[in-house]
């Protein structure tokens, strides 16, 4: 599928400014919908906008089909009747700099609850029920059902009997979710900025999802995986990269038409105007580990569904706007998937100045115009944190390898003593031939390692960075806009 040239900013909502605790879909995501209109840029790109489990990772998802409370906005519960504007008049004195989750989730969910104590069904209300009710239904009791067991994996739950009401408090919730979220997106709209969405190609272990579907994942007699996904080692770990996710059963997904993907697919597309397939190799040949290992290094590649996938989505929902995540070592298997069906792949700037093998590839001199092209992602380093470090991600590069990093993009970038790193990476994507130039927000705020989203391979501290109300400003976005301009974007 053929993609406008554009540029945008990747941000996800939890980063935004506010009063309480997280980033979520108020005020503040309308002003920063605001800034992208200024600043020229037509793409504002998220995580996953799922309900998250272990870790606050959007990846770590309780249910793939259903969007997370937490980014319900309390200033809108307000406007809306829900609450008193006593009732959020005195939060707690959250930071401004990360979300404090430990203390913002039970605050919130309070909210939450008041909010439904007051809630009365519409009609909209039950429609929203009727046209959802394919993933609702499950999503909605295993949520409560989570909630009775004591927040445990499904596989542990002691009963299985859910009270009705905390059932239909899942089920608001998730209305309110969705039209909070569709104001948002349709005031993006308004200014001509389409929404990046983000789709894993694996789903948690503890979620509706294999809670529901149990034949169609790889699991025991007791409901535990008896695979789990990963990838082998990379830039990022020396001992690979072991998910922990439980492995689809792709022969059953393949009898039923790959219904359960092509559902994935649909509700994620209403949600999004285009999106990226996390771990896109995945589809083609996965990496398979023993549930019994510690390490994703004692696993095998086995053959996925290949083609077959995307034929029959699309022929389920007509062309897709997929971006497919094509980093790492990928094969010409793999390619060949991804041409068949016209997905633009990625490149990462941060990669393309060192001495791996692929680091060509992701230099802008060689990029194919049907390429999103970034600064860095969210698994990166920020682009000042990198420039500034004597190592990144986990790799093991030394001070030579480093030095002699810095000094061939220094060259390359053509840059000058007064320009600072970020805005020499920003002003090379937008100046290249790829149809689409992506930055993470930290890269335009020049923000360093402090500022990362996330680091892979790591359990704790990830997705926890805001940033401060006020930090964005008029500079920025004039800036931006004119190298919008100046390339075409």
């Amino acid at each position: 599928m053929k993609f406008p040239r554009a540029s945008g900013i990747l941000l996800h909502p939890t980063s935004l400014p506010g009063r309480f605790g997280i980033g979520d879909f108020g005020p503040e995501a309308f002003r920063f919908a605001d800034f992208l209109a200024a600043a020229g840029q037509k793409l504002w790109q998220v995580l996953p906008l799922v309900p998250t489990g272990y870790g606050e990772s959007p990846y770590a998802s309780l249910s793939s089909f259903a969007g997370n409370p937490l980014l319900i906005s309390p200033e809108k519960l307000v406007e809306q009747g829900y609450l008193s504007p006593a009732d959020i008049a005195s939060p707690p004195p959250f930071p401004e700099d990360h979300c404090d989750f430990e203390r913002a989730i039970p605050y919130r969910f309070s909210l939450l609850d008041k909010a439904f104590s007051r809630f009365r069904p519409t009609p909209g209300y039950h429609s929203f029920v009727s046209q959802n009710a394919s993933w609702l239904e499950s999503s909605a009791r295993f949520l409560a059902l989570k909630n009775a067991n004591g927040g445990v994996a499904w596989t542990d739950w002691k009963t299985d009997q859910a009270d009705p009401r905390e059932v239909d408090k899942q089920k608001f919730w998730q209305f309110e979710f969705f039209t909070q979220w569709s104001q948002l997106k349709a005031y993006c709209a308004a200014r001509d900025i389409r929404i990046f969405g983000d789709i894993p190609i694996y789903v948690a272990h503890d979620s509706a999802d294999v809670w529901a579907n149990p034949e169609l994942f790889e699991l025991d007699a007791a409901g535990l995986p008896t695979a789990v996904a990963g990838v082998p080692p990379d830039y990022f770990s020396a001992t690979g990269q072991l998910w922990g996710n439980p492995i689809y059963r792709w022969d059953r997904m393949a009898d039923s038409g790959y219904t359960w993907w092509i559902e994935r697919f649909r509700k994620t597309l209403e949600v999004v105007d285009l999106v990226r397939v996390d771990h896109f190799r995945g589809f083609e040949a996965y990496w398979s580990v023993p549930a019994s290992e510690k390490t994703a290094i004692r696993g095998q590649w086995i053959k996925g569904p290949g083609p077959s996938l995307f034929r029959a989505v699309r022929q389920a929902l007509g062309d897709l706007p997929i971006v497919a995540e094509n980093l790492g070592v990928i094969t010409p298997e793999v390619e060949a998937i991804r041409h068949e069906f016209g997905f633009p792949g990625m490149s990462i700037l941060q990669f393309a100045f060192g001495a791996d093998s692929q680091a060509s590839s992701f230099r802008p001199h060689n990029y194919p115009h049907e390429l999103v092209a970034y600064t860095g992602t969210h698994d990166n380093d920020t682009t000042v944190g990198w420039w500034t470090s004597t190592g990144a991600g986990g790799s093991t590069r030394t001070a030579e390898e480093v030095e002699h990093e810095r000094a061939f993009a220094r060259a390359y970038l053509n840059m000058t003593s007064q320009e600072a790193i970020q805005w020499a990476f920003i002003r090379v994507l937008m100046a290249s031939v790829a149809d689409t130039a992506i930055g993470p927000l930290q890269d335009v705020l020049g923000l360093g390692n402090e500022a990362r989203m996330n680091l892979p391979a790591s359990a704790q501290g990830n997705w926890r960075w805001r940033f401060a109300a006020g930090s964005l400003t008029n500079d920025h976005a004039a800036r931006l806009h004119q190298l919008a301009v100046l390339y075409d974007r």
